[in-house]
């Protein structure tokens, strides 16, 4: 084979391989080519190996130091804007104003925020064991921040594929609820984080405690454990036990979706899971776990304070507050209000009120049923009624809907049914339901003979239940009846809800105090307060006012000229006024008749109007007004002679006021609702003492009690002497009977009542008087508060006298004076001169002279 000569030959390589010496000559001149720079590169040394370790830590370094400098600019701007801490120290979170009755029982409740401050030490152990365990099992363990727990609750969270555990410590849930927003960012995170750690080292884990418990919302507007044991329980946190404990302990995570009240099945299953962890950390055994969930908790539903007892008290109450003392302090700043209303009469009051206004009602007539179905509907409204019977069972006493399925004119009855209840209406339980007609007085109308000339099938109405069916007496031969008798039949009585309002305010004689006030029929469906916000026409309950003016003015009409005394004699006669605009005006009185010679205790014992216009008329209409102002009148009073009848617009209170002028022998005594406010640290902000002050004459005072006293015995107010002691009062009724009153008082108590329709215009009805409408509540509620009270006859002041007089004349009696009477004065005031023998003409042509007047 031909070869090129340059070709190396193989064989003579191999020969001269390492070992030859052509191998060895060869390897020194390479070392000294590559030490000479040339061929190959150069293998670092030891000191290139130092700089760049030196030059990588440099680097590594200035690294460091820079994410160093942008943690730390990026931790102050972080911390910019971080709340201090240091406000914790000074613990004062919106609390609850409360409100009490006299004998200091809560009657409400204002707030923002409902909580109470409740101090650690009254925090049970149990309850602290079971937030421990169901929020923060490490919390006493950790600085602020659990970063197991938040390792493990990540896994949890990844394991889960939703997030089924937090991370979040009972100091980091403080630092959220006071100084950072809801928003879910890193940021925020890390602010909880930062906070939690310095609240840590700042404070104690017990008074971490405090705050988190007083502070966390638990639902239902209730922040804090205190009120959350009120809401659910009805019990203050001292006496929960282990059961409700973990049920309250369950909430915080979500307070609405664990509700007792809405979610009972959710919050029983968060109840056992809190008991579990209580098992698992050791603070409860397993029996104790069993047991606390076979507890039967008795959930109550949540007391609204405001509206439950005395509403519109409290209502008036808040209105004063928060005008003299501002929204903050009164719905944040913790107040305890002390008042002066009593809860017992109170519901005395609402009671009469409900039982005269139904009354009333009735005698206006029937307004018909509030609704009619058709055949096809009576099924499913019957079975809408019955889901609320479940809530609330039928009971002797209580009025609920019904629709109507039988009509028997024959028997004279109505069958009603109430869900599955039916119950039957006699004629005599729907008598009065007359078509209404305020011209025609009850009793002067025939009641209705057929109850089908009233309702008809698939009427529905309200009725009343009168009596339960009895018991069936059990009987072989019944089970043999296909049809069973009418057992099941209940007694109801036809109902309506009135139309008609009314108000009743009771004071305190000597105190002023203001024990009751009620200001309408149901302030659940009108806040209006009738009491003190209404100005209606008083008519001739402002009357009492024109005759103690009277009594104190030394006017020139009466006996000897001394002025008015209870025996004056004035003619009534007929009257006729012009104003300047040329109208004419013509008083009557009620029932439009004239009574001639009439003695001024008759006049106001029969409320005769055109007497009372001529003593105004005698006395002056701005000195009467002045005297009103005197006995605390306020509202604006027409200049002219109509308010002798009670023409000007007033309260119930001003004119109960004016009445306690003399109950109180002669002194003004200052209405008062609240008597004591203290704040939050203990200091009083108010205290109320009777304001007494002299207006009147005592003595004046006392005649006026008398003259009222013979209102009821011998006047207008006669219905009232069922109350079987000395009382004293006066009967108002307005004209075309729109507004109906009384305002009467013993010797320890002061009480008005007012009845008549918001719409100013619109009449009681024809006979519907004072008498007969306002007064029997004044009398029913009297009754029953003063049941148990001794009798006492109202106190005769010095200067006082009594004369025996003719009981016609006002004079004294002769031995011809048909009748006499005692009267009394005040002291040289009492009459000198002796009635007139019968024969007298001189008498008669006097009365016809005066009766021209």
């Amino acid at each position: 084979m031909e070869t090129n000569e340059n070709t190396p030959d193989i064989t003579e390589k191999q020969e001269n391989g390492p070992d030859s010496l052509e191998g060895q000559e060869n390897g020194p001149n390479r070392l000294e080519k590559q030490e000479n720079g040339h061929d190959s590169p150069e293998e670092p040394g030891t000191t290139d190996y130092m700089k760049i370790f030196f030059k990588s830590l440099v680097v590594f370094f200035l690294l460091a130091l820079t994410v160093l400098m942008l943690l730390g600019v990026f931790y102050l701007y972080i911390c910019r804007d971080l709340p201090k801490i240091s406000t914790l120290k000074d613990y004062r979170p919106p609390i609850i104003t409360s409100v009490y009755s006299d004998d200091n029982r809560k009657i409400g409740e204002f707030y923002r925020e409902r909580r109470i401050v409740v101090p650690l030490d009254r925090i049970p152990e149990t309850l602290l064991d079971a937030f421990i365990a169901a929020e923060d099992a490490r919390f006493y363990k950790h600085k602020g921040v659990d970063y197991i727990s938040i390792i493990r609750a990540m896994f949890k969270n990844i394991e889960a594929g939703t997030i089924v555990q937090g991370g979040s410590t009972i100091t980091q849930q403080v630092t959220k609820s006071f100084f950072l927003t809801p928003e879910r960012s890193y940021t925020r995170k890390l602010k909880e984080a930062i906070l939690a750690y310095d609240i840590d080292n700042s404070f104690t884990k017990e008074e971490i405690l405090f705050l988190y418990l007083n502070q966390i919302y638990l639902g239902h507007g209730a922040y804090g454990v205190e009120a959350a044991a009120e809401n659910y329980f009805g019990k203050t946190v001292e006496v929960l036990n282990l059961a409700e404990c973990a049920m309250l302990a369950g909430l915080p995570q979500a307070p609405s979706s664990y509700s007792p009240f809405r979610y009972p099945e959710k919050a029983k299953n968060r109840q056992i899971y809190v008991l579990t962890r209580m098992v698992t950390e050791g603070y409860i055994t397993e029996d104790q776990k069993a047991e606390a969930i076979n507890t039967e908790l008795d959930i109550k539903p949540r007391r609204n304070w405001y509206s439950e007892k005395v509403p519109c008290y409290t209502e008036h109450v808040r209105r004063y507050v928060e005008k003299k003392y501002g929204k903050e302090l009164l719905y944040a700043g913790g107040l305890k209000i002390y008042t002066a209303v009593n809860i017992d009469m109170q519901k005395t009051a609402r009671a009469e009120i409900t039982r005269g206004l139904k009354k009333l009602d009735k005698r206006q007539g029937y307004r018909g049923p509030e609704k009619h179905l058709e055949p096809e509907e009576i099924e499913a409204f019957s079975k809408e009624l019955q889901e609320k019977l479940k809530e609330e069972p039928l009971e002797e006493g209580k009025t609920v809907n019904g629709v109507v399925v039988e009509v028997n004119d024959k028997e004279k009855y109505v069958t009603v049914r109430t869900g599955n209840i039916h119950g039957r209406i006699g004629i005599d339980d729907m008598a009065w339901a007359r078509s209404p007609n305020p011209e025609i007085a009850y009793g002067d109308y025939l009641h209705i003979k057929r109850p089908g000339s009233v309702l008809s099938v698939g009427d529905v109405v309200l009725v009343t239940v009168k009596k339960k069916p009895e018991e069936e007496k059990k009987d072989k031969k019944d089970k043999k009846h296909k049809e069973p008798e009418k057992k099941d039949i209940w007694e109801f009585a036809l109902e309506q809800e009135p139309k008609v309002q009314s108000a009743l305010l009771c004071i305190e004689a000597e105190t002023g105090m203001v024990k009751v006030m009620v200001g309408g029929r149901d302030f659940n469906q009108s806040e209006f307060n009738r009491a003190v916000q209404s100005r209606r026409q008083p008519g001739s309950a402002f009357k009492p006012i024109i005759y103690a003016a009277a009594l104190d003015r030394g006017a020139t009409i009466g006996t000897d000229g001394k002025g008015y005394t209870p025996a004056t004699e004035i003619i009534d006669s007929p009257i006729v006024e012009h104003n300047l605009e040329g109208v004419t005006w013509k008083p009557k009185n009620y029932g439009n008749k004239f009574y001639g010679p009439t003695l001024l205790r008759e006049a106001l014992a029969k409320s005769r109007n055109v007497v009372t216009i001529k003593i105004l008329q005698d006395i002056g209409v701005d000195y009467a007004i002045e005297y009103a102002r005197n006995l605390g009148i306020e509202s604006r009073l027409d200049r002219n002679l109509s308010i002798a009848l009670g023409s000007s617009g007033l309260s119930l209170l001003e004119l109960v006021k004016a009445y306690s002028v003399f109950a109180n022998q002669g002194y003004l005594v200052k209405p008062a609702f609240i008597h004591t406010i203290i704040d939050r640290d203990g200091n009083i902000l108010e205290e109320v003492s009777p304001e007494r002050k002299k207006v009147i004459e005592e003595s004046t005072a006392y005649l006026m009690t008398n003259l009222l006293e013979s209102v009821v015995k011998e006047g207008t107010g006669f219905k009232v002497r069922k109350l079987n002691r000395p009382v004293a009062g006066k009967t108002g009724t307005t004209n075309d009977l729109y507004d109906a009153w009384f305002v009467g008082y013993t010797l320890r108590y002061i009480t008005g009542v007012w009845v008549g329709f918001d719409e100013v215009q619109t009449s009681l009805g024809r006979k519907e008087t004072g008498s007969r409408a306002a007064s029997p509540i004044w009398l029913g509620f009297m009754q029953e508060i003063l049941k148990d009270k001794p009798i006492i006859d109202f106190p005769v002041p010095e200067g006082v006298v009594f004369t025996k007089i003719d009981a016609k004349t006002g004079l004294l009696p002769i031995p011809e004076s048909e009748k006499t009477r005692f009267e009394c004065f005040v002291e040289g005031t009492e009459p000198t001169e002796y009635t007139k023998k019968p024969d007298d003409i001189f008498g008669k042509e006097h009365f016809f002279k005066n009766g021209m007047m």
